[in-house]
């Protein structure tokens, strides 16, 4: 086969123009920090990427659920605590009450604080957060209890189907979110308030002994929701330190799919210019000059 000139010079070209493309190449992957800048340039690269960023999209979804997870125990262990304080109140007074060196007006004036605290028990039983009332179960958009003379708790409390708010905290995983309303503000604990308010009013504190027992019962009721809270709450935790775990891991693994080696992307762009120039110099012989070279 024949080699003339024109093909010494179209092959030198040609090696030239691809010792561009590579240059180009690695001062793209520099700039970006990225193996690929389009899918054809790797086709394989490309679709594990949109695998892992996708189970990385997924885990910090899960984390902010968490979030309204936390939102919504923090703010129901609270209401608890501060309803747990206003009945422990309730039961000093209503003792203070049953002693019979109180007089009559006395007896009004402790009605009065139990009063208010009845307003406060209702009040904190209508929590809301973000707009939805977080002791009513999943009827979130409804009260808790109308607010009175005297406190009613909604019609639907006492039903099952509404004291399961879950939340998922991973693939297949949930988790309840909200107490059981039917055990912490329910109508039993209010009309306790309600009775002994009444019974100081009257003047007789025959049956505030057996109110006081009442009270107590709530009381119990309301301490054991919030222990079976706390238990959640540290599942809560553990969940949240396993979706961390699982971040770190997904974000390393994109990083390894997708993100350049940059010493080595910098020790190949340096090879690549050292044969580049030595492919022009190549290049500079193998072109001869021509006659119109001699004629400018």
């Amino acid at each position: 086969m024949r080699i003339t000139q024109s093909m010494l010079a179209s092959n030198s070209l040609k090696h030239l123009s691809e010792s561009y493309r590579r240059m180009g190449k690695y001062e793209d992957q520099l700039a970006t920090g990225k193996k690929i800048t389009k899918p054809s340039d790797d086709p394989v690269v490309a679709m594990k990427g949109m695998y892992y960023r996708s189970n990385l999209t997924e885990v910090e979804q899960y984390k902010r659920n968490l979030s309204e997870l936390y939102l919504w125990m923090d703010n129901s262990e609270a209401g608890i605590d501060q309803a747990n304080s206003a009945l422990q109140r309730v039961r000093e007074l209503t003792i203070q009450g049953m002693n019979d060196s109180n007089s009559p007006d006395d007896r009004k004036a402790i009605a009065r604080e139990v009063e208010q605290l009845k307003q406060s028990l209702a009040a904190t039983a209508n929590t809301q957060v973000g707009g939805r009332y977080i002791f009513h179960g999943t009827d979130v958009l409804e009260p808790t209890v109308k607010i009175g003379d005297k406190v009613e708790v909604a019609e639907n409390l006492y039903k099952d189907e509404i004291d399961n708010y879950q939340v998922e905290v991973s693939r297949g995983v949930f988790m309840k979110a909200n107490v059981d309303p039917a055990k912490v503000f329910n109508q039993e604990m209010f009309d306790t308030v309600q009775k002994i308010q009444d019974q100081l009013d009257s003047g007789d504190p025959q049956e505030l002994d057996k109110l006081l027992n009442d009270l107590d019962k709530a009381m119990n009721t309301l301490s054991a929701e919030r222990s079976e809270l706390g238990a959640r709450y540290n599942r809560l935790e553990m969940m949240e330190n396993r979706l961390g775990q699982q971040e770190v891991m997904a974000t390393k693994i994109l990083s390894d799919n997708e993100d350049a080696d940059i010493e080595r992307v910098i020790m190949d762009l340096k090879s690549q210019e050292s044969v580049h120039r030595a492919a022009l110099s190549v290049s500079a012989r193998i072109i001869q000059p021509t006659l119109m070279d001699f004629l400018r």
